[in-house]
């Protein structure tokens, strides 16, 4: 069986995800191969697509570079700004990613599609051309899944939020007429080339995403499965506290609450709902740990230690092991790989009932989870743990994780899928 992963990035949450995936079946004897739009690691066996400019004729690189000079020199009007990019412009920043559903690729032209048996889609975005893919593809498709972009309009999370009051409740979002344009165009585009194809799979890693697949119009009519992510346990284990703490300097008599995110400004990670239960909260023997970029001064105060971004997944295992509890207070997720991780290294997880979250964490086992979505309630979770924290148990919590989300048993289901999926 010859399987071809298809990823945009090898950096990122979903990149992770998938990586792990890939991992996951080569130790199975799998021949898994990764087709990657832009490649920056040295993985086995991944492979960054060819150039789309190479594939044209050199008639039409020609009139490319003419075209590109003449309006270098003035002789001819430089073409008027895309709607799309227009588009993109007007939307509010805070907002998560957008993407439309076409790109200069054609994964099909790929002698890695041409060889495989099965095709796995992952997170594409800005990489798979969604016409010429499915009016060309001719191999049974899975697709993973890691957010809503692949059924929306665009959108990669539909948020419904955007922004917190001076009590620190969500602010409902306004969807302008412009979005709701842009929304019904490409949906509408989305189900036109992905309906007439049968031999399509989807794959969401949370009980969640799967209902909202299942309610879209675009997959309501495919089969779809759930199947978590696999983390690597050797990588992610307990490690011990005060030996974590003296590597990455931080203080052995404070109670340590961690956030993690790639960006700690992205306002669906809610880090602005924890800072405001934390400013609340009012102890001198609690401080905050925060992973991730920052593009302003969100993290600050004295109980505040910024560890940056981490890449290395050995230092995040650290940072896990040295933290009492993981915080993570997004508004709108799938199955966070960050979750996985924090259960596997034992450390228990707190979280609002959004998502995914409600599928890892059970309330008073490995984590807590808050009763609303705010920062009163959070407020009040973090409260209660503080006050309990004694009471779980860290081996417990990562055995339970070991046996659900351990590397094997994610690359097993997988692998089951496929093997169906290739006899029907």
């Amino acid at each position: 069986m010859k399987v071809l992963i298809v990823n945009t990035f090898d950096s990122g949450g979903a990149a992770n995800a998938c990586l792990r995936l890939h991992e996951g079946l080569l130790r199975k004897g799998v021949d898994s191969k990764v087709l990657l739009m832009r490649k920056q690691k040295q993985h086995p066996k991944t492979f960054q697509i060819e150039n789309p400019q190479h594939s044209k004729s050199k008639l039409t690189l020609l009139k490319q570079k003419t075209f590109s000079a003449l309006r270098i020199l003035k002789l001819i009007p430089t073409p008027a700004e895309t709607k799309e990019r227009q588009f993109l412009k007007s939307r509010q920043r805070e907002l998560e990613l957008f993407s439309f559903p076409y790109s200069d690729y054609d994964i099909t032209n790929s002698p890695l599609y041409q060889e495989a048996d099965i095709i796995n889609l992952h997170w594409v975005a800005k990489f798979l051309d969604y016409d010429s893919f499915f009016r060309k593809n001719t191999k049974p498709v899975v697709w993973t899944l890691h957010d809503m972009n692949a059924f929306t309009g665009g959108e990669h999370y539909s948020e419904v939020y955007l922004g917190m009051d001076s009590l620190g409740n969500p602010i409902s979002r306004a969807i302008s007429k412009l979005e709701n344009q842009i929304f019904t165009e490409i949906l509408s585009f989305k189900k036109r080339v992905i309906h007439p194809y049968s031999n399509i799979t989807v794959v969401a890693p949370s009980k969640w995403l799967v209902e909202e697949a299942q309610k879209s119009e675009v997959f309501k009519s495919k089969p779809i499965h759930c199947i978590p992510y696999g983390i690597n346990s050797d990588i992610f284990r307990i490690r011990d506290r005060n030996y974590s703490r003296e590597i990455l300097n931080i203080p052995k008599d404070k109670t340590v609450i961690l956030f993690v995110a790639d960006s700690i400004s992205n306002h669906r990670k809610g880090y602005t709902y924890l800072k405001k239960a934390l400013d609340a909260l009012q102890r001198d023997d609690v401080v905050l740990c925060a992973v991730g970029r920052k593009k302003n001064d969100l993290v600050s105060g004295t109980n505040t230690i910024e560890l940056g971004a981490i890449v290395d997944e050995r230092l995040m295992s650290i940072a896990y092991s040295a933290a009492d509890v993981f915080v993570i207070p997004s508004l709108m997720d799938n199955l966070p790989n960050t979750v996985l991780e924090s259960l596997m290294c034992g450390t228990p997880v707190i979280g609002f009932p959004i998502g995914g979250i409600p599928d890892m964490v059970k309330h008073g086992f490995n984590g807590l989870i808050s009763s609303e979505v705010n920062s009163s309630s959070l407020f009040k979770t973090i409260e209660l743990f503080l006050n309990t924290m004694e009471s779980f148990e860290r081996n417990e919590i990562r055995n339970d994780a070991l046996s659900k989300y351990d590397l094997p048993i994610q690359a097993q289901n997988y692998l089951k899928l496929y093997q169906n999926i290739l006899n029907s």
